[in-house]
């Protein structure tokens, strides 16, 4: 690590404000050199009641009385005092606020989705090329344990080639920011909020798909994805039209040649392999993805090395197949990607 801190500055405190400080927090207390210096938030100066939440709940109190808490974004952008932004704003002001982090001179870690089309998050990607600070999309599902755990099965084939790989995530629609929330032209709705975390990834293991083929309507969903080199069966609903009383629910459930992987966050132990006439549980490690996701953003600036660049470009394709998903709910039709009329 630098010999130095790394500061940081968060732009937005409702879930996803507090998650990443909590996770960059959790990094100190390992002994990660970093501190988070400012938050930015029109509200911060009058604690709400009704704290937001998330459908993965992240418990710990943020202790606010040594940081700099502020009304205007603008002031940690302008501040010589902070390294690392984490944008945790609305959606539709992400990439502005992004590239305006970066002409700042900061790295900047941007919650998804980074923007609804392909042609903004592009926008930010070209933006982040013409710089030498790091800029990743916080994409927390890729670095959480199970998740990890079933990329790697994946890539080493020790259960056989995947034949077929299905997600479920299901809730009710936010409580909390509803009338942004409804208001797809900014949120981009249930499929860019919540589904995106699926689609991105099966880009991240097995590429863009060929093709789409979407279903349902925009509060329920279901995707049929077709690979050239991949599982000849890839589905993943999301809802956002379950009563709050039903929880939310996260299921992966990957069946290799010779095996199969089962993901449930409702159950412990939560991942299980299934062969033969055996189930075994996969032990995984405590930390959450939120965690793992800011180790990776502080280790890459601090190496000058890693996956950042690559991570961005993957949210420009994963950007283009929701896309796709969009026009083929649109038009009961399937959408081949490569002809997906670019936003």
């Amino acid at each position: 690590m630098t010999d130095q801190p790394i500061r940081v500055g968060i732009l937005g405190f409702g879930f996803m404000g507090r998650t990443h400080a909590a996770a960059y927090n959790r990094a100190a207390g390992d002994g990660s050199e970093v501190s988070v210096r400012m938050i930015a938030d029109p509200g911060i100066s009058s604690p709400r009641s009704d704290s937001p939440a998330g459908n993965l709940e992240v418990d710990d109190a943020i202790d606010l009385s040594s940081i700099d808490c502020v009304t205007d974004p603008r002031a940690v952008l302008d501040s010589d005092e902070i390294d690392l932004v984490s944008i945790c704003t609305p959606t539709d002001s992400h990439v502005d606020l992004a590239i305006c982090a970066l002409e700042s001179g900061k790295h900047v870690l941007v919650e998804k989705p980074i923007a609804i089309h392909e042609g903004d998050v592009r926008r930010l990607a070209d933006a982040a090329s013409r710089s030498d600070r790091v800029c990743m999309p916080a994409m927390c599902m890729r670095y959480w344990p199970a998740w990890v755990r079933i990329k790697q099965a994946i890539d080493s084939r020790e259960f056989g080639a995947p034949r077929s790989i299905s997600f479920a995530r299901l809730g009710s629609a936010p409580a909390w920011s509803s009338d942004f929330y409804r208001d797809e032209s900014r949120s981009g709705g249930m499929l860019t909020d919540l589904h995106i975390h699926d689609t991105d990834y099966l880009v991240h293991c097995f590429g863009v798909p060929k093709s789409v083929t979407t279903i349902g309507d925009t509060m329920h969903i279901s995707t049929q994805y077709r690979f050239d080199n991949g599982p000849i069966h890839a589905v993943a609903e999301a809802a956002w039209d379950n009563p709050p009383s039903a929880g939310f629910t996260m299921r992966c459930v990957v069946v290799f040649e010779h095996a199969s992987l089962d993901f449930s966050i409702a159950r412990d132990p939560q991942l299980l392999l299934h062969r033969g006439d055996q189930s075994t549980p996969i032990g995984l490690t405590d930390h959450t993805g939120y965690d793992a996701e800011a180790r990776a953003m502080l280790d890459h600036i601090s190496t000058g090395t890693g996956t950042h660049g690559i991570l961005l470009q993957d949210a420009v394709s994963v950007a283009r197949v929701l896309d796709a998903e969009r026009q083929s709910l649109s038009t009961s039709s399937t959408i081949k990607i490569s002809d997906c009329s670019a936003f």
